[in-house]
């Protein structure tokens, strides 16, 4: 059986939403488990696993990373444009204040196993300096982790071009601050202009979820299922997380 599908976490991190197997937290916690097994490898090199978790905001994946096995072999150090809300500041080895847009020329490069920027880039204006830095702070063979809402074409072109034009015209807030909006095939072409870095694995989250459906994320069958649909359609999920590996040093 895939391992995936088999340890699907049962965490509450959300005081809001009890819910055991929330659908909304899938992505966290998938990832969560394989931030561990990576660092279970490097472990047995002597050394640990380096984190960078770009857009942090309320310490939602640190949540998720103590509750894996290998935790204590991982640094994580995190960056976003606020303060982290005091959830467990001290867990963090370092925290950078700024702008993804701004190249974060504070953090040198090639200084992390593993970079990571779930639900960010839909929020910024233009995305090639981001993708750049982003790609710059992975060190070689290391791995960039990228999440983003993605819509089935050509609806994404509607929700990036229309759907503004309507709040605009409505004077009412439709995007969620949204500035960006990709299909599954544009976003793996724009990461695909990103030199140096080659795609791993893509998997989707959410094709159903919320509304009447919400009491189901009581159980662990209908994640289980969830997950099993995102990794045979990717593309019809409401979330997508391309997983890309950074070519190593010649």
């Amino acid at each position: 059986m895939n391992p995936v599908l088999s340890r699907p976490q049962a965490l509450i991190v959300d005081p809001k939403r009890p819910q055991p197997y929330r659908l909304r937290l899938a992505r966290y916690a998938v990832l969560a488990q394989d931030i561990s097994e990576w660092a279970d490898e490097v472990s047995r090199e002597g050394r640990q696993l380096a984190v960078l978790d770009v857009g942090c905001g309320w310490g939602i994946l640190l949540r998720h990373l103590e509750a894996t096995p290998h935790f204590a072999a991982i640094t994580l150090s995190a960056a976003d444009l606020s303060d982290i809300r005091g959830y467990k500041q001290e867990l963090y080895r370092e925290y950078f204040l700024g702008d993804l847009t701004g190249g974060y020329p504070e953090i040198a490069s090639a200084r992390y196993d593993v970079v990571v920027c779930e639900q960010v880039l839909e929020h910024l204006p233009q995305l090639d300096t981001a993708l750049k830095t982003l790609a710059r702070l992975v060190r070689p063979g290391g791995r960039l982790v990228v999440g983003v809402p993605i819509f089935f074409p050509p609806l994404h072109l509607a929700r990036k071009h229309l759907v503004p034009a309507a709040a605009r015209l409505l004077r009412y807030p439709l995007t969620a601050g949204h500035q960006q909006a990709f299909s599954l095939y544009s976003f793996r072409r724009l990461l695909g202009r990103v030199p140096g870095l080659a795609l791993e694995q893509v998997r989707g989250f959410r094709i159903v979820s919320g509304g009447v459906l919400r009491p189901l994320e009581y159980y662990r069958w209908w994640w289980r299922l969830n997950r099993r649909l995102g990794q045979l359609a990717p593309g019809l999920c409401i979330e997508a997380q391309f997983i890309l590996r950074k070519s190593a040093a010649p």
